[in-house]
């Protein structure tokens, strides 16, 4: 996976929560856009969740990104 790939998700509008799945099998949320970074080099990531613990992600370990379907407050998905 690459930075830029990652970016896309990130900037878009409106910004849409997403989960980054890792080669282990992990999936890590990524609740807002003010959750995220990366360092200087753009190998890692950097990941606050809302219980302020924090995951970094090597890039070289991601294997997929997933943006998750809207829900409303019922748990129904929102139609478009």
């Amino acid at each position: 996976m690459t930075l830029e790939q990652v970016r896309t998700f990130y900037t878009a509008e409106p910004f849409r929560p997403f989960v980054i799945h890792l080669a282990d099998g992990r999936e890590i949320p990524v609740h807002h856009r003010e959750f995220i970074m990366s360092v200087p080099s753009g190998r890692i990531l950097l990941v606050c969740q809302p219980d302020d613990t924090v995951n970094f992600i090597d890039l070289l370990l991601v294997t997929d990104l997933e943006v998750k379907p809207i829900v409303q407050g019922n748990g129904k998905r929102r139609k478009r």
